[in-house]
């Protein structure tokens, strides 16, 4: 009973587990990493697969170049060599004297300066094949990330049922360390793809976890909907550093700089965890949840699914062939290509943020059926950019549609659970981001093969369309029907929504508080 008592380490964790705003607090922080990684390869792997192989492969023929340099005389040995790759972007050094001995002059040295922006990506590379085929193969890795996360959600989903939220939690942290851990290590493509997919089960866990643990912590829909805005503001945050923060560190530090630096900070999320979640708990939901068939089964979760799909689909295809593009059109330097997507991640900010609190206002079928109208014209805004800056408006319409849609789908995949079948969040947050997943993984590995058939802008226009096309089909979500049994239960007492509902209406009308209110509601 001692004042001090409740001072003690021991009584402020006890009012930190009972605080929602603290298990906000701890799934923020893990979106934010995890979507850090996602975004710190972007523009990474790119430059540093075509350093490594292209132009490491055309280098290895000639690798003792630099010591002969200064000897002239022994030039006619390599002019052979120096044919072979007078297209390539490693002619450096040695063969010079050889380009001297061939035209008899000092032009050896007027071909360098175009050459010696190549080396190092930050001019227009050559080896137009190697990028055609770079496309493909990063989009692919970009995509084992999603493709795993998709097989492994539904299981996260069903476990999270079993055991709760929390032990899942710190299984997704432990995962993702080791997935940063070995980023940072890895120097082949093969591995990179392993490190990529192992981040894909540890995202699984954290991401399908600490949504249904918001909304089963958050139980009113409205508080629900601003909670998911700031969490989904994590992912967000994450998104907007991590491009622009890869892209600077490996410019000036290094490649295992970014990763080693992400690292560290999910060792303090992991340190949090333990605090606040006690992930040795075990505490299954009381209530057996809906089945996954069942929820897949209802054409208003797959409509919602599908807008989150598509609309994330499109900046999920702009990861691996923008950086791609800027350096064959633009020319760009290595920091430029991750701070392309700093447009698009400010405004998914502002967007989550913004749209999380006006979205219940407006109606959130409204706001997704605008936001995914925005996300296509966006898109087929993009290849009309000459430079960096000509990007800016495009990407910046685009990450605010994509927080328009993503902050009003959450919330409604919870609601729809809660108005037409069990309130237990964990399979249906596994749709959720089966979905995002879906997006994620179909847009990086057909984006590529998309643009090595018919090109970047021809793939925008694809994506584009297909957002537009999709967007009227957001308005089904406008009045979605409750089903009668569950009608039933909430007319006797209902935690989520306090309100009365008559079983006359049940098929037609969404369950209403009051006259007043109609509008309101009708809207979500």
């Amino acid at each position: 009973r001692s004042p001090w008592g409740r001072l003690a380490p021991r009584g402020w964790l006890a009012a930190g587990r009972a605080s929602p705003r603290l298990v906000l607090g701890v799934v923020f922080i893990a979106l934010l990493l995890d979507n850090m990684l996602l975004t710190v390869v972007v523009p990474i792997i790119p430059t540093f697969l075509y350093m490594t192989e292209y132009e490491g492969a055309n280098s290895s023929v000639a690798p003792a170049q630099p010591e002969p340099a200064p000897a002239a005389l022994k030039a006619p040995p390599f002019s052979s060599v120096f044919s072979y790759f007078d297209n390539t972007t490693v002619t450096v050094s040695g063969p010079t004297s050889a380009m001297g001995s061939a035209n008899g002059t000092k032009s050896s040295l007027p071909p360098r300066p175009p050459t010696s922006s190549s080396p190092l990506p930050s001019g227009c590379p050559e080896g137009d094949e190697f990028l055609a085929e770079e496309n493909v193969r990063v989009g692919l890795l970009f995509a084992s990330k999603a493709l795993v996360q998709l097989v492994v959600n539904p299981s996260v989903g069903l476990l999270t049922n079993r055991i709760g939220y929390h032990i899942p939690m710190f299984i997704g942290f432990t995962i993702m360390f080791l997935s940063t851990v070995m980023f940072a290590f890895s120097g082949t493509y093969t591995l990179l793809f392993i490190a990529r997919a192992l981040q894909g089960v540890g995202s699984s866990f954290s991401s399908v976890a600490g949504l249904g643990m918001l909304a089963s912590v958050y139980t009113d829909d409205f508080e629900r909907g601003n909670a998911m805005g700031i969490a989904l503001g994590g992912l967000a945050l994450g998104v907007l550093i991590g491009a622009p923060f890869g892209s600077v560190m490996y410019e000036f530090v290094g490649k295992s700089s970014p990763f080693l630096v992400l690292a560290f900070l999910a060792l303090l999320d992991g340190a949090l965890q333990l605090c606040i979640l006690q992930p040795s708990k075990i505490s299954p939901e009381s209530t057996k949840g809906t089945p996954l068939t069942t929820l897949l089964r209802d054409p208003y979760i797959l409509v919602a699914a599908g807008a989150l799909c598509f609309s994330n689909m499109g900046v999920a295809m702009l990861e691996p062939t923008l950086p791609i593009w800027m350096m064959q059109t633009m020319c760009s330097p290595k920091w430029q290509l991750g701070m392309a997507f700093l447009p698009a991640s400010i405004s998914y900010l502002i967007g989550t943020n913004l749209f999380g609190f006006l979205a219940n206002k407006m109606g959130r079928w409204l706001c997704s059926l605008v936001g995914m109208a925005v996300v296509g014209i966006s898109l087929l805004c993009v290849p009309l950019a000459r430079n960096i800056y000509g990007l800016i408006g495009p990407n910046g319409g685009l990450g605010f549609a994509i927080g328009m849609v993503d902050s009003s789908m959450m919330p409604i995949m919870g609601y729809l659970v809660d108005l037409r079948h069990t309130s237990v969040y964990g399979n249906v947050y596994a749709i959720a981001d089966v979905a995002f997943c879906m997006g994620f993984a179909v847009g990086p590995s057909t984006g590529g093969a998309i643009v090595r058939a018919v090109g970047f802008p021809w793939l925008m226009v694809v994506i584009g369309v297909i957002n537009i096309a999709y967007a009227p089909l957001c308005w089904y979500l406008r009045n979605p029907p409750a089903k009668e049994e569950k009608i039933a239960i909430l007319s006797q007492a209902c935690p989520m929504q306090p309100k009365s509902y008559t079983a006359q209406k049940a098929l037609r009308d969404f369950p209403l508080a009051d006259d007043s209110d109609v509008e309101a509601e009708n809207a979500e």
